[in-house]
């Protein structure tokens, strides 16, 4: 299976795609800071869970990778947290943004709480 099948990826891949249309209409003066911040952490989410899918032969660095995908998708949520507290972004986006975010993160549980589900071999 390639990692790109997997729902968490393809889930954190849509929300960071969203996340860079939303981040284009943030001030100019946000652009090294909140808009850096924001779109670096989303697009790490699936990037981790990547790297981790790659690493499934080694089942603490599977999880250690997915850990990492969990703490990016926290961390976007606190991003936009301060989006909406700075007015950059309404309300209802925020709401779908940080719901979306939550479903990722039960889905990289689950994988962390399953990885032989994913081809990790465990001992």
């Amino acid at each position: 299976m390639d990692f790109k099948k997997l729902l968490a990826y393809q889930k954190s891949f849509d929300l960071a795609m969203a996340i860079f249309e939303i981040s284009k209409n943030f001030p100019k003066e946000e652009t090294y800071s909140l808009t850096d911040q924001v779109r670096r952490s989303s697009r790490s989410v699936s990037a981790n869970i990547s790297e981790a899918y790659r690493k499934r032969r080694y089942p603490k660095h599977f999880i250690s990778k997915l850990t990492d995908a969990d703490g990016e998708n926290s961390e976007t949520s606190t991003w936009l947290d301060f989006a909406l507290a700075c007015n950059y972004i309404e309300k209802d986006v925020h709401t779908n943004c940080v719901k979306k975010g939550e479903e990722i993160g039960k889905l990289i549980n689950y994988m962390i709480n399953n990885p032989g589900k994913f081809g990790v071999k465990e001992d």
